[in-house]
């Protein structure tokens, strides 16, 4: 079990099979899927075309040296360029969200020469050692120091601005302060930026309107690369096919996972901008991967794309999060606990607050076995979500209906009220 103290799981939830939004355990147990397991499951459970890809590669070919070319790889990446936005057109596969995130930094440092990765503090890009501690997640503790060159900004987080300020009025302050803080450090050492589009578990907040076109600016001035994080925004979980696409700007790379196989299959990719590319025509990239670009991942992922695609699945995740968000509002004009509604798309976040003076229901940094009770609620009303510190996730599948958002508001709203009974109890370091 991942991101907790092991013997805190007991009992586990046990999987047994799922079908379209729902799982089942293994007493038979069904259970609404409102995180797609883990934010990866774009298309719910079995999906057919997907399953029947599979085996139709595997039937073909199931082990494929990376030094080898197949038609599905190079049909893989011509798909991804033709939907990623400007001029990003050429694909490194790798094998998971992380290891993307992670190469794209190892990309950015041999493209520039620089050392230093700037990355916000509520942030979260995987857990190689690269990542991990590149990331502001307070997980990190667990391997700080980290990386050398690491360097850490404060967010966008409107709802507790760093600054105090509030959102417009502020003329997005806090990107002023990171070019004060770019310049101190000196912008000839930096190498890259990286933004999730959305924070994803590390807080659910979107970037506000404005944000991403300014720190594309502030980029290009300083010749510094912009690295969008997209594992879990992409393909159609904000509304679009990727999160940047919603104010058209073109990151010089994206960082690409989850979605990409709706889970099947594990698979990441870095998507790069075509003059960067270019650059290891002529001198050596020293990376890669025994599983990189494997059959069977690939021919899930070509399989998911023709799913979004055909069935209209990003249009209809805008919709269905218009529809979730709506229900969501109501369930916080109801709850005291709940602070703060925020996301995009099918990624919604409930920041949950013990007091009307909105102090966090789990102070930053502090152990608590809350979040574990809250989700074990959860499965006791049958619903799967992701409870982290003070913060309630949801990301339904892109298949999810109206009656299924209507289900889902219905537990929630059982799970909050016994949130708001709950007397504030002392917390422990």
């Amino acid at each position: 079990m991942v991101w907790t103290v092991q013997e805190r799981e007991d009992p586990v939830l046990e999987f047994d099979h799922g079908e379209g939004v729902f799982f089942y355990d293994r007493h038979g147990r069904r259970y609404l899927d409102f995180l797609s397991q883990l934010f990866q499951g774009n298309l719910g459970h079995g999906n057919r075309r997907v399953i029947e890809a599979i085996q139709r590669q595997a039937e073909r070919a199931c082990c494929v040296s990376p030094q080898l070319l197949t038609s599905e790889r190079a049909s893989l990446a011509d798909a991804l360029a033709r939907r990623a936005p400007g001029d990003l057109g050429r694909c490194f596969f790798v094998n998971s969200g992380s290891e993307a995130n992670d190469q794209a930094f190892i990309l950015a440092r041999l493209l520039t020469g620089r050392p230093k990765i700037f990355a916000k503090y509520r942030s979260y890009h995987g857990t190689t050692y690269g990542t991990l501690g590149v990331g502001g997640d307070p997980r990190r503790a667990a391997i700080e120091p980290g990386p050398p060159g690491t360097v850490r900004f404060f967010d966008p987080y409107c709802y507790r601005c760093d600054f105090g300020l509030k959102y417009p009025a502020c003329q997005i302050h806090c990107l002023d302060a990171l070019e004060r803080q770019l310049q101190l450090e000196n912008p000839a050492t930096v190498a890259a930026v990286v933004v999730e589009p959305v924070t994803g578990a590390a807080g659910g907040f979107p970037l506000p309107d404005g944000y991403l076109p300014r720190l594309r600016h502030l980029c290009d001035r300083h010749g510094i690369l912009l690295i969008a994080d997209e594992v879990i925004t992409g393909f159609g979980r904000t509304g679009a096919w990727f999160g940047v696409d919603h104010e058209g700007v073109v990151p010089d790379l994206m960082v690409l996972a989850k979605g990409l196989t709706s889970g099947y299959v594990p698979m990441g990719a870095v998507i790069l901008r075509e003059p960067l590319a270019q650059v290891f025509e002529k001198r050596m990239l020293p990376l890669g991967s025994t599983y990189a670009a494997h059959p069977l991942a690939c021919a899930a992922a070509l399989a998911c794309l023709r799913e979004y695609e055909e069935q209209g699945l990003i249009d209809h995740a805008r919709r269905m999060g218009e529809l979730l968000f709506a229900r969501l509002r109501e369930l916080a004009s109801r709850h005291r606990s709940v602070g703060d509604v925020r996301g995009k798309g099918l990624l919604a976040c409930l920041e949950l607050v013990r007091d009307r003076e909105h102090a966090p229901l789990v102070p930053p940094n502090i152990d608590s076995l809350l979040p574990l009770e809250i989700r074990r609620r959860a499965w006791s009303e049958g619903i799967h979500l992701l409870a982290r510190g003070s913060l309630i996730l949801l990301a339904p599948p892109l298949i999810v209906q109206p009656e299924h958002i209507d289900e889902a508001a219905t537990k929630l709203d059982r799970v909050l009220s016994w949130v708001d009974a709950l007397e504030p109890t002392p917390h422990t370091n």
